[in-house]
């Protein structure tokens, strides 16, 4: 995990630092080691407060503390930053083992047409046939659904108006949504 530590209106201080870096090596066991961890400690009169930034794995989690001594205040933004951390890793698990079962089902295999069958047939025909489980979820699990799986699309049952919807992925990184009219 890269960690930095940025000081306002505070001296830099090693141990300081230090001790930031070791409460940080932790989350080591949650989280990847592309996960990036900015600490922001900041004194304002008599408040010592400590805002901590994770982001990895496809989310990023915030915590900030206030308290009268800076090393109380990294500890409890850190218990907050755990909490936080431990309840999006199962929410994630649990999702990316959803995306992985509907993997796992045969697709049929692709049948391409030799060159003789594309010139007597200038018609297109549907070569491939793909089996898809969709679950009910709402807009916002379909999106944090869709940033776990690699590919551009998302079909599921809206759990607002138990309707199918595809959502799918714009090369901008946005998203969108295809709603049935009837």
């Amino acid at each position: 995990m890269q960690k930095s530590v940025t000081f306002i209106n505070l001296d830099p201080s090693g141990p300081l630092k230090e001790y930031a870096f070791e409460k940080l090596d932790r989350f080591d066991r949650y989280l990847d080691g592309s996960a990036i961890a900015k600490v922001v400690l900041s004194v304002e009169k008599f408040r010592h407060i400590a805002e901590i930034s994770v982001s990895g794995d496809g989310f990023m989690i915030n915590a900030h503390e206030e308290t009268s001594d800076m090393y109380s205040a990294i500890d409890m933004a850190l218990d907050k930053l755990e909490k936080q951390i431990k309840k999006n890793k199962k929410r994630f698990k649990k999702r990316r083992s959803t995306a992985a079962r509907s993997k796992a089902y045969p697709r049929e295999e692709l049948s391409v047409p030799s060159s003789e069958e594309l010139s007597l047939e200038a018609n297109p025909q549907i070569v491939r046939t793909k089996t898809i489980d969709y679950k009910p979820m709402d807009i916002n699990e379909a999106i944090l659904q869709m940033r776990l799986v690699k590919d551009n699309f998302l079909v599921f049952t809206n759990s607002q108006t138990q309707q199918v919807n595809v959502l799918y992925r714009l090369k901008d990184g946005n998203y969108g949504l295809i709603e049935p009219a009837l």
